[in-house]
C-alpha cells in the first residue's frame, strides 16, 4: 500500500472556506481605502454608494428592471427570515430540505411562525426530494444550492411561469456561480460573504412585483420586529430598496462589496464566474475519478454544487468505522492540513456525514484547487496508516 509523500509546494491561496469565503484574487485591505468612514449611511454619498451595490449586481446578474433590490441586516439568514416573517401565512407552504440551511428553515417556519399548513420535502444528504412533487398552488421555499451538502437545483425549469404561490429562494452560495431563472423566483436572498468573497453581516433581499402584491396585500397575524418591516398601512416601503437601509450599514463593508462587484466585472462579468466556478469543479472531479478513496457527496453530477464541494471518504477501512470514529479521522485530515497552511476550514458541516467541503467559487483559482489534490491525498495517507497500519 503505496502513502503518498508530502508535496513540495502549496497552494498560493489556501483559503477554501465555505463561508465567509476568499477574496478576490489580488485583494488587499487598500481596497477600501476610499470607503465613507465615519460618515452617516443616510448622508447622500454614502446613500449612492450603497444603491450602486444594488445597481451593479443587478447589471451583473440580469435581473430584472421591476424587481426591487434591497440591502438587510443579518446576512442571508436575515434576508430569508426578513421575507418569512412578512409574506408567509397567506396560503400553504411546500418546503424543500435537503441539508442543514433549509431543515433550518422547516424548523422556523413550524416552530416559531407555528404555520399549521406546511409541507416539508425532504431527501438525505447528497440528494434532492422530488422536484415533480412540489405544489405551485402554495408557497414553496428551498435553496437554489445546498450550502452543506454540495447539492443544488440543476436549473429553473421545474417552476412554473403560471404559479399561484411565491417562490422563496435561498441563493446564498449559489448567485454570481450559477444561472439563476429570475423570473421563476419571487424572493431571492444572499449574502456578499459567499462568491464575491464580501464580508459578513449584511444581506441582499431581492423582490419580484408578485412578492411586492403579498406585502400590500396581506398581514401576517404576529408581531412583526422592526427590522422585518417592509411595509406600512398596506403599502410598500421602497424606500428601503433604494438606498435607504432599515438599519446602519458598515460602509466599510459595503466598499468592500463595490470592490467585489467591480472585480467581477473586469472579469466578464456573470459569465465568468460561473465558468471559474465550474473550472474548479472539473479540477476536483478529474481527480477524484482517479482517486478510489473519495466521492461526492451529490450523487448526481448534474445535481453537483461548483461552490460548496461536498466529499465523502468511501475507503472498506473508513466505512467500517462508527460514525463517531468517521468524524474524529475526518477532522484529522483537516487538522494535518491546516497545520501544514496547505488547507483552511474544510471540514463538513457540523450536520453534515463526515467527509470533506472544498469551497469552489469564482474567487478561488482553479490553480490552488489542482495544488490542494496531492496534499489530500497525502493526509489521507497519514490518517489511513494510524487505522489500518
Amino acid at each position: 500500500m503505496t502513502i503518498a509523500a508530502k508535496p513540495n509546494s502549496r497552494p498560493n491561496n489556501p483559503n477554501f472556506s465555505s463561508g465567509p469565503c476568499a477574496k478576490r484574487p489580488g485583494w488587499s485591505v487598500s481596497a477600501l481605502s476610499d470607503a465613507l468612514v465615519g460618515r452617516s449611511h443616510r448622508a447622500k454619498p454614502a446613500k449612492a454608494r450603497i444603491q450602486e451595490v444594488s445597481d451593479r449586481s443587478r447589471t451583473i446578474l440580469g435581473i430584472p428592471d421591476d424587481y426591487y433590490i434591497g440591502i438587510v441586516p443579518g446576512s442571508d439568514t436575515g434576508a430569508m427570515e426578513m421575507a418569512m416573517w412578512s409574506m408567509l401565512g397567506a396560503r400553504g407552504v411546500d418546503m424543500l430540505a435537503w441539508e442543514s440551511f433549509g431543515e433550518g428553515w422547516v424548523s422556523d417556519v413550524v416552530k416559531q411562525l407555528k404555520l399549521e399548513d406546511v409541507r416539508a420535502l425532504n431527501a438525505d444528504y447528497g440528494a434532492l426530494p422530488d422536484l415533480g412533487q412540489v405544489d405551485f398552488g402554495r408557497d414553496v421555499i428551498f435553496t437554489w444550492n445546498g450550502t452543506t451538502s454540495g447539492v443544488r437545483v440543476p436549473n429553473g425549469d421545474w417552476i412554473p411561469d403560471d404559479r399561484e404561490g411565491l417562490t422563496f429562494c435561498d441563493a446564498t452560495s449559489a448567485v454570481f456561480a450559477m444561472d439563476l431563472a429570475w423570473s421563476k423566483l419571487d424572493v431571492i436572498t444572499y449574502s456578499w460573504q459567499k462568491v464575491l468573497g464580501g464580508e459578513a453581516q449584511h444581506g441582499m433581499l431581492i423582490l419580484s412585483p408578485r412578492a411586492v402584491q403579498r406585502l400590500e396585500s396581506y398581514a401576517p397575524p404576529w408581531p412583526m420586529p422592526k427590522l422585518f418591516r417592509m411595509a406600512k398601512g398596506g403599502k410598500f416601503n421602497a424606500d428601503i430598496f433604494s438606498g435607504v437601509t432599515i438599519n446602519t450599514v458598515s460602509m466599510l463593508c459595503v466598499e468592500d462589496a463595490i470592490d467585489a462587484l467591480k472585480w467581477v466585472e473586469g472579469e466578464g462579468g456573470q459569465a465568468a464566474l460561473v465558468k471559474r466556478s465550474e473550472a474548479n469543479l472539473s479540477a476536483l472531479a478529474n481527480w477524484v475519478e482517479k482517486t478510489d478513496w473519495v466521492e461526492f457527496l451529490a450523487t448526481d453530477d448534474s445535481t453537483r454544487s461548483c461552490t460548496s464541494i461536498c466529499l465523502t471518504i468511501v475507503a472498506d477501512w473508513f466505512v467500517a468505522l462508527d460514525a463517531g470514529a468517521q468524524a474524529a479521522a475526518s477532522k484529522k485530515m483537516v487538522s494535518l492540513l491546516d497545520t501544514e497552511g496547505a488547507a483552511f476550514d474544510i471540514g463538513a458541516y457540523r450536520d453534515a456525514p463526515p467527509g470533506l467541503r472544498i469551497w469552489g467559487g469564482a474567487t478561488i483559482e482553479t490553480a490552488d484547487i489542482e495544488s490542494l489534490c496531492p496534499w489530500l491525498e497525502w493526509a489521507y495517507g497519514q490518517v489511513m496508516t494510524e487505522h489500518v497500519g
